[in-house]
């Protein structure tokens, strides 16, 4: 696995990856793929975009994940940051989802950052809320009904929370 960060020549395989997510429909909000610029703005419009790529049988790289992480909140709120993630079906299950996590956590440590929280974790992705608990976010609330599935119906979204300052935890805050 080869990660850095996203340069422009990688924008068509990020968007070509992104709308195979859109369009599963199980962990982004949005119903479909966004406008070139409304997509630039949501995937490069922060800190950093770093990509994965995975060396294929015939020796050429393919991306198989990315991150980007960003401030949540402008001005006095600048040190929390967001982080959004994909990764390619075929690369799920094998560890790159903690891998971009942990790469997550370190990079947004490096940029200054005090902690990081996910707006919208959808509930029924238990893949997600297995892997941010495992890697020490916690759950600060549930948002009933957040989300419209595929199908029509509704499914809630809970707001994730980590610090990155060492020693903290969410309860020493409260």
């Amino acid at each position: 696995m080869r990660m850095a960060p996203a340069e422009p020549k990688d924008i068509e395989s990020l968007r070509q990856l992104y709308n195979v997510i859109v369009d599963e429909g199980t962990s982004y909000p949005h119903e479909q793929m966004p406008s070139d610029g409304d997509f630039q703005a949501y995937w490069f419009g922060g800190c950093g975009t770093v990509m994965a790529f995975a060396r294929t049988g015939t020796g050429s790289l393919e991306l198989a994940g990315a991150y980007y992480v960003k401030a949540n909140w402008p001005g006095r709120a600048k040190h929390v940051a967001n982080a959004g993630f994909i990764v390619a079906p075929e690369w799920r299950g094998k560890g790159l989802a903690r891998l971009l996590g942990e790469t997550m956590l370190g990079h947004a440590r490096s940029l200054g950052f005090r902690s990081v929280i996910f707006n919208l974790v959808f509930s029924e992705n238990t893949i997600a809320h297995r892997l941010w608990t495992q890697l020490g976010f916690q759950i600060l609330g549930t948002i009933p009904q957040a989300v419209q599935k595929n199908d029509g119906t509704y499914q809630d979204a809970h707001i994730m929370f980590r610090s990155l300052c060492d020693g903290s935890h969410l309860t020493d805050h409260f």
